[in-house]
């Protein structure tokens, strides 16, 4: 493996696929890694791009395959993952892999690969900012968005198993300090 992970993992909507957005424009020669999932797409996500969606069967019989490099039941029934296919389509074109996962596949992740992966977690503000944010989104039932604060609550406690924690109160703070702290670790 040439080429080096970044991970980005946080809680859902604490910023961070507007984070990655931002670094793939930084000429930092990151190509993100598009997660399967078996939910179906929302609004105008499109597969192959947003995600590769899967039927559970599929998904289960490609964890049972050994297709995934890592994956996690994020929700009762609800797989997310990284294909090995995918991760090494990357490298294969000398790119360096950028990541958005759960908050324990991150932590798997860095685990296998040590100093090949670099792990940062994006911290929001508070509880009570993120549970704003989710109902802004207007994506979710109440009920989904009372799950996810209360998973959020699990996966901050995370964070200290990190590499970088960037708390992301100011948005183009975040995304500089997050930035500058994959440019370091690329150079050494």
């Amino acid at each position: 493996m040439n080429g080096k992970l970044i991970i980005i993992s946080a809680p859902s909507g604490s910023g961070k696929s507007t984070i990655i957005s931002y670094l793939l424009k930084q000429n930092l020669n990151l190509e993100f890694s598009i997660s399967a999932t078996n939910r179906l797409p929302r609004g105008k996500e499109k597969d192959g791009i947003d995600y590769y969606f899967l039927s559970t069967e599929e998904f289960k019989k490609r964890i049972t395959n050994g297709d995934f490099f890592e994956y996690e039941e994020v929700y009762e029934d609800r797989f997310y993952g990284t294909l090995k296919s995918e991760v090494e389509r990357i490298l294969a074109k000398g790119h360096n892999v950028i990541m958005d996962l759960d908050v324990v596949g991150g932590y798997n992740v860095k685990n296998i690969y040590k100093e090949k992966a670099l792990a940062i977690f994006i911290q929001p503000p508070s509880v009570e900012a993120l549970e704003q944010r989710l109902k802004e989104r207007n994506t979710d039932s109440p009920e989904v968005i009372a799950y996810r604060i209360k998973k959020a609550e699990h996966e901050m406690e995370f964070a200290k198993k990190f590499d970088k924690i960037i708390f992301n109160d100011n948005l183009e703070n975040a995304q500089q300090e997050t930035k500058q702290t994959i440019k370091n670790f690329l150079t050494k």
